[in-house]
């Protein structure tokens, strides 16, 4: 990366037009940027009446956006992939998962626990619940499975040490679940009394993990925003 290279991530604000909001694509990079140790610059858009500060480079645009150089860049997907390209060894860490399998692992939790949250029929919770259930439980099996470097280490290893979806590291697959899964376990847990269960103790201390890293912690909106972003699409129970 040039060193005149200049990095701004533009993230959705918080109901106080200041901090940062509820939108876990714009954590997601946020992490990545803190993980990669690059200086950028952090701005947050209030976009019930500020989106005229993006329409000189993104005109129309949803959030996140990242400025490089003045070069606007607005899929998260292709963002991610392009700043692993720029930002790679050996002046800045990978983040790219050993095993693919990390890459996938938990990515129909959110969708399982979309339908269930705002599942309007009370009569097919349950059914839904389930789902969602199961879907956690295939996440937390992976995260129990001693992966392929740990069983080098320990050929008797019957259930993983692993802090993370990939290693002790925190990796773009971290990068992309944690924060759905964040919102997950907050709004099952506000709205449903449902939280993620305790005997799924590979996901409960994967998220605790989490918790303890400033990448992670340092980037998740307050609980009450996450709450307020669902209060209207949640029917009451």
């Amino acid at each position: 990366m040039a060193e005149t290279a200049k990095l701004q991530l533009f993230v959705k604000a918080s109901e106080d037009g200041e901090s940062v909001g509820h939108c876990p694509s714009c954590q997601r990079l946020f992490m990545i940027l803190l993980l990669k140790g690059v200086p950028f610059t952090l701005t947050t858009v209030d976009t019930r009446r500020s989106l005229d500060v993006l329409k000189d480079f993104a005109p129309g645009s949803q959030l996140p956006i990242l400025l490089y150089n003045g070069d606007a860049k607005t899929d998260t997907l292709q963002i991610e992939e392009f700043l692993e390209e720029i930002l790679g060894p050996p002046e800045f860490p990978s983040l790219a998962p050993h095993y693919r399998e990390s890459s996938m692992a938990g990515s129909d939790v959110f969708h399982k626990f979309s339908a269930f949250i705002k599942n309007p029929v009370p009569a097919q919770d349950d059914a839904l619940y389930q789902l969602l259930l199961r879907a956690l439980a295939r996440l937390d099996s992976y995260l129990r499975k001693p992966l392929e470097h740990e069983l080098e280490r320990d050929q008797q290893l019957h259930e993983s040490r692993r802090r993370f979806l990939d290693s002790d590291q925190l990796t773009l697959a971290d990068c992309a679940l944690l924060p759905k899964l964040h919102i997950v376990d907050t709004v099952c847990t506000h709205f449903r009394h449902a939280p993620i269960p305790n005997e799924l103790r590979g996901v409960r201390s994967y998220l605790d993990s989490a918790l303890q890293e400033k990448e992670f912690k340092y980037t998740c909106p307050h609980s009450s925003e996450i709450l307020a972003a669902y209060r209207p699409v949640v029917h009451p129970r």
